[in-house]
């Protein structure tokens, strides 16, 4: 029993902070009582995982829930379950500690504290945006629009027709829940009548049927920040779907997707490239020229002598970083060689070749081939 609740969200118990998280939200995601309506089946899962995650996903109780060994373990030394001695430990838990505070809302010793029901929290959303370069490089204000379930307008959102209201739940009195003893402990189950909402609604709106929610089409608009690449998330927070019954809304996250550039090539260190095509000629005797940045056009120099992907960087021309500042943008200076040369184009190059008088250029490489 002491990793029942990990094997509930399908992790290990050497799980990070963030797999839990993750597997929470899979699994939250495919049994949500939206998308799996009339499926009690669903709706019982998606309790047992909210219930786990209440616990595992909280540090202090699932550092207190590891040290407990589970539901039953945690013992040792010959003690009993309530301490040394038959009967000698303290009422209220295991050997000095009191499960139901280290349990929150999932279990309850009989005749203790009574567990609360508590509100949905709505699902989280995600969508993509499309950018161009420049927006990605600039940031802008863009637009998305979202398919969501919203608070219903008729019964804003109570899930009772209008004039009505929900009546409190006699089987659990309000709580939610229901305690099913079993030996010392008391398992806290969501109540069978009220679903866990604590309360019943006797007279359903006759638009949202009584879920309190409706599907609507929302437009947000989504500021992104300068210097973003493609698959950035943006968090709008409480842009998701609403709770149930007036539960608090998710999250919605906006993916980017950014169109590539026909000049600059984005690095993985942040700076951007651009190929920078030159003659022989400026190769050979060196030179000025101009190159284009994110704001217009600089001019660069070209040493004499140049060889084919030389890199020349200019400092602080690159797009924004997120820690302040900007990149760099890196020119690789590419030596362009004419095709189908004329006549007097290649006799000119065979006097350049005289003139230089280089020799043989390969005559090193065969010496160390040793041939």
């Amino acid at each position: 029993m002491a990793d029942e609740l990990y094997k509930t969200l399908g992790v290990s118990k050497k799980a990070t902070d963030e797999e839990i998280k993750k597997a929470y939200r899979k699994l939250a995601r495919k049994y949500h009582p939206d998308r799996n309506q009339g499926d009690k089946e669903a709706e019982d899962r998606f309790k047992e995982i909210s219930a786990a995650y209440d616990v595992l996903g909280d540090p202090e109780k699932r550092k207190q829930y590891d040290a407990g060994g589970g539901m039953f373990g945690g013992f040792g030394g010959g003690q009993g379950p309530f301490g040394p001695g038959a009967g000698g430990g303290q009422a209220g838990g295991f050997g000095g500690f009191d499960f139901g505070d280290i349990f929150g809302s999932v279990f309850n010793r009989g005749g203790g504290r009574q567990a609360q029901s508590q509100q949905v929290r709505g699902r989280d959303l995600e969508t993509e945006v499309a950018l161009s370069f420049d927006q990605a490089i600039n940031g802008a204000q863009v637009s998305v629009t979202v398919p969501k379930s919203s608070r219903c307008g008729t019964c804003h959102g109570s899930g009772a027709k209008p004039g009505t209201s929900p009546t409190t739940c006699p089987r659990c009195e309000g709580r939610g829940v229901e305690a099913q003893g079993q030996g010392f402990f008391s398992i806290s189950q969501p109540c069978p009548q009220c679903g866990g909402a604590g309360q019943i609604i006797e007279d359903p709106c006759p638009t949202c049927g009584g879920s309190g929610l409706t599907q609507q089409t929302k437009r947000y608009k989504v500021n992104v920040p300068a210097g973003v690449k493609n698959g950035t998330r943006i968090r709008l927070a409480g842009k998701g779907e609403d709770g149930p019954r007036g539960g608090p809304p998710g999250d919605l996250y906006v993916t980017t997707r950014v169109a590539s550039s026909p000049i600059f090539k984005r690095l993985d260190d942040g700076n951007l490239e651009v190929a920078v095509p030159i003659s022989i000629a400026e190769a050979l005797r060196g030179g000025t020229i101009e190159v284009p940045t994110l704001e217009g056009t600089k001019k660069i120099k070209v040493a004499p002598g140049t060889r084919h992907g030389t890199v020349q960087r200019l400092r602080g021309e690159g797009p924004p970083r997120k820690g302040g500042g900007h990149g760099d943008i890196r020119y690789r200076l590419e030596i362009v060689v004419p095709k189908d040369l004329d006549e007097e184009q290649l006799k000119a190059v065979d006097e350049l070749a005289e003139t230089l008088n280089g020799g043989d250029p390969r005559a090193e490489l065969l010496r160390k081939a040793g041939r």
